[in-house]
């Protein structure tokens, strides 16, 4: 990463930077009002937004996810699409397909490419590892390039566009899962748990009286392009660099300077695009803080999301009941912060 080409000091970045964290708490305060007690998932699916990635959402059924996603697209003034991903649901379903249909001023009939709900700003695939490796491949081309080929044509998708996938971590059965190749395109693995006894409680009492809730915009796509383009703006140490890149390193068995319990217990470790991710994301995390920099904290703070579906375990670990957070924990204690300061 070339640093000397990153600054945050000119006065138009200073100020773009201080709307960001304005839209941001705006955008959080708006989400409170539907949304109860998920700090931490909203802030990383925000994250995502702002870093320009997609993320993997895991959770038992009822706890909002779609809720949240769509949600967040309504705050965020952005098209929204939700595809429910089934056993029989094939590629054209999600990019969209060629129709014979009659041209109203020649009578001629001429193919025609109707758009897949994959044309949207922010697409929901609910419930992905449910359809077969051939149709989840639909989303790689476009969360990777953000376009789409059909019948050997290209069409672009709008911009900004992210995908949302959600898993249900306790249905195995009839369920395909992802390929590593397509995990790793995924910035988190945002994780959803139970909500606090209060919080359950909240949640009972307003979604069982009469709501008219009112969103009101806190930012808008022109906005999160601009915040995307100053994201990658944000000064990084090499030191923050090298720690990022430690802990990728050292989560991978085999390792030159390897650890015992990586060794052990992990069957493949995080690729680099791990380490790209918890840099990014860190720059992300730094402006809805208020930082101009990325400190270790921030690189910390998203190990889990970022590395928890990219260190896959080996039998070892599962029969031992080895959770992945439980990896990643030792790792953040294994991995020293580097001596020298920012």
């Amino acid at each position: 990463m070339d640093t000397e080409t990153e600054s945050l000091q000119a006065e138009d970045d200073i100020q773009l930077a201080d709307d960001l964290k304005a839209r941001y708490q705006r955008t959080c305060s708006e989400l409170g009002k539907l949304i109860v007690g998920q700090d931490s998932v909203v802030e990383q699916v925000l994250l995502t937004i702002l870093a320009g990635g997609n993320s993997l959402i895991v959770g038992v059924p009822g706890l909002a996810k779609t809720l949240l996603i769509h949600s967040i697209a309504q705050v965020l003034d952005l098209n929204f699409s939700r595809i429910q991903f089934t056993p029989d649901l094939m590629p054209s379903d999600i990019t969209g397909t060629d129709l014979v249909q009659e041209n109203p001023e020649t009578g001629r009939r001429e193919l025609t490419f109707l758009p897949g709900p994959i044309f949207a700003n922010i697409v929901l695939a609910d419930e992905i590892n449910r359809t077969p490796p051939k149709t989840q491949s639909a989303l790689l081309e476009a969360m990777q390039e953000h376009h789409v080929t059909v019948q050997g044509k290209t069409f672009s998708l709008d911009e900004p566009f992210f995908v949302f996938a959600t898993q249900n971590p306790i249905e195995l059965e009839g369920t395909y899962p992802l390929p590593e190749a397509q995990l790793d395109r995924f910035m988190f693995e945002i994780a959803i748990d139970y909500l606090s006894e209060q919080d359950e409680l909240d949640v009972v009492r307003q979604t069982t009286s009469l709501r008219d809730i009112q969103f009101e915009y806190a930012m808008n796509g022109e906005n999160i392009r601009a915040f995307q383009k100053l994201v990658r703006q944000v000064p990084v140490s090499d030191a923050v660099s090298q720690y990022a890149l430690s802990l990728v390193r050292r989560s991978r068995p085999g390792a030159k300077d390897g650890l015992d319990f990586v060794n052990n217990w992990v069957a493949y470790g995080a690729s680099t695009r791990a380490a790209q991710y918890l840099v990014l994301g860190g720059k992300a995390r730094a402006l809805v803080d208020g930082r101009y920099h990325v400190d270790f904290d921030d690189i910390a703070q998203l190990a889990k999301p970022v590395l928890r579906h990219r260190v896959l375990r080996n039998f070892h670990a599962e029969s031992e009941k080895i959770s992945s957070d439980e990896l990643i924990d030792r790792l953040l204690d294994a991995v020293p912060l580097p001596r020298s300061g920012m």
